[in-house]
């Protein structure tokens, strides 16, 4: 199979079981999908482009060596995806050493104008859903996924019971849920 046949109308799962058979087209379709949102989660943890590439680099390679983590029967492959992303990028912030004198290296690449369309697109979506919440939600939801915290750093952060936090934690992440399903 050819990686076209993957970009339209392919659902996760025949793209993740030609992936456990080993056909890099069907690799080559779900970073099409979403590369996207796991380099943006990343990117917004991070704060750093280079470090977000590579968390984007080891979510991929993970999925790649072993497609079986994935377990449909828990959600989505695309937040499942921006869950690892965000975990990886919260570890790389742990990992971090202080800024030293380093000088930037710049990297010239070829734009991506498709990539960057959908990638404006997932992300107006995902700031729609976000503006659309109540403040407490989104800014729970922002603490969490681009701030790292914990539920329960939040509660302490907040002031609010731990319990609310992490209500208000899931209905967001259902409301962006429901979103990305239509």
């Amino acid at each position: 199979m050819s990686g076209a046949e993957f970009k339209g109308d392919r659902t996760d799962a025949a793209v993740l079981a030609a992936i456990r058979s080993g056909d890099e087209s069907g690799m080559a379709a779900l970073y099409d999908r979403y590369s996207a949102v796991v380099y943006s989660v990343a990117l917004r943890v991070l704060g750093d482009t280079g470090a977000a590439e590579d968390v984007l680099q080891e979510v991929f390679m993970q999925l790649w060596r072993n497609p079986g983590l994935f377990d449909s029967s828990r959600g989505s492959l695309g937040p499942w995806l921006a869950v690892i992303a965000r975990h990886r990028a919260i570890d790389g912030l742990r990992k971090r050493r202080p800024e030293t004198d380093i000088a930037d290296v710049v990297v010239s690449v070829e734009p991506d104008m498709a990539g960057d369309a959908e990638r404006a697109r997932a992300m107006e979506k995902v700031r729609g859903t976000l503006g659309a919440m109540p403040s407490p939600q989104r800014q729970a939801l922002e603490m969490a996924y681009f701030e790292g915290l914990s539920h329960s750093e939040i509660s302490e952060k907040t002031g609010e019971p731990l319990g609310t936090i992490k209500t208000r934690i899931r209905s967001g992440l259902l409301a962006l849920r429901k979103a990305f399903a239509t």
